[in-house]
Protein backbone atom coordinates (compact mmCIF):
# COMPACT_ATOMS: atom_id res chain seq x y z
CA UNK A 1 0.00 0.00 0.00
CA UNK A 2 2.84 2.54 0.94
CA UNK A 3 4.41 1.37 -2.50
CA UNK A 4 1.06 3.04 -4.26
CA UNK A 5 1.19 6.32 -2.16
CA UNK A 6 4.98 6.88 -3.12
CA UNK A 7 4.61 6.17 -6.85
CA UNK A 8 1.35 8.47 -6.86
CA UNK A 9 3.47 11.43 -5.16
CA UNK A 10 6.04 10.66 -7.45
CA UNK A 11 3.67 10.79 -10.86
CA UNK A 12 1.78 13.86 -9.14
CA UNK A 13 5.68 15.56 -8.68
CA UNK A 14 6.40 15.18 -11.93
CA UNK A 15 3.06 16.21 -13.57
CA UNK A 16 3.16 19.65 -11.91
CA UNK A 17 7.05 20.04 -12.37
CA UNK A 18 6.18 19.82 -16.54
CA UNK A 19 3.20 22.29 -15.58
CA UNK A 20 5.38 24.81 -14.25
CA UNK A 21 7.28 27.64 -16.03
CA UNK A 22 9.64 28.51 -13.38
CA UNK A 23 13.33 26.49 -13.95
CA UNK A 24 14.32 26.09 -9.95
CA UNK A 25 10.51 24.49 -9.02
CA UNK A 26 10.38 22.39 -12.44
CA UNK A 27 13.89 21.04 -11.44
CA UNK A 28 13.10 20.35 -7.77
CA UNK A 29 9.58 18.83 -8.45
CA UNK A 30 11.70 16.69 -10.93
CA UNK A 31 13.78 15.71 -8.60
CA UNK A 32 11.43 15.11 -5.86
CA UNK A 33 9.01 13.42 -8.24
CA UNK A 34 12.14 10.77 -9.35
CA UNK A 35 13.39 10.05 -6.31
CA UNK A 36 9.89 9.16 -4.88
CA UNK A 37 8.90 6.92 -7.95
CA UNK A 38 12.23 5.61 -7.21
CA UNK A 39 11.09 4.54 -3.55
CA UNK A 40 7.85 3.67 -4.66
CA UNK A 41 8.98 1.23 -7.32
CA UNK A 42 11.35 -0.55 -5.15
CA UNK A 43 8.72 -1.05 -2.29
CA UNK A 44 6.67 -2.75 -4.70
CA UNK A 45 5.90 -6.73 -4.63
CA UNK A 46 8.76 -8.23 -7.05
CA UNK A 47 6.19 -9.89 -9.92
CA UNK A 48 5.20 -6.18 -10.39
CA UNK A 49 8.75 -4.72 -10.57
CA UNK A 50 9.88 -7.73 -12.88
CA UNK A 51 6.78 -7.33 -15.21
CA UNK A 52 8.03 -3.50 -15.29
CA UNK A 53 11.49 -4.55 -15.98
CA UNK A 54 10.52 -6.79 -18.97
CA UNK A 55 7.80 -4.86 -20.93
CA UNK A 56 10.78 -1.67 -20.73
CA UNK A 57 13.70 -4.44 -22.19
CA UNK A 58 11.84 -5.78 -25.03
CA UNK A 59 11.02 -2.39 -26.68
CA UNK A 60 14.62 -1.24 -26.11
CA UNK A 61 16.45 -4.44 -27.64
CA UNK A 62 13.75 -4.78 -30.74
CA UNK A 63 15.57 -0.94 -31.20
CA UNK A 64 19.30 -2.37 -30.20
CA UNK A 65 18.54 -5.07 -32.61
CA UNK A 66 17.43 -2.97 -35.73
CA UNK A 67 19.98 -0.63 -35.09
CA UNK A 68 22.68 -3.31 -35.07
CA UNK A 69 20.81 -4.62 -38.59
CA UNK A 70 21.62 -0.48 -40.16
CA UNK A 71 25.05 -0.17 -39.15
CA UNK A 72 27.82 -0.86 -41.63
CA UNK A 73 29.65 -4.05 -42.15
CA UNK A 74 33.09 -5.03 -40.85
Amino acid sequence: MTSLVFLTVGFGASLIALRTKDEVNRIAALVAGSIFLVWGFALTPQAFQTLVEVSIIIPIFSICMRCLGCGSTR
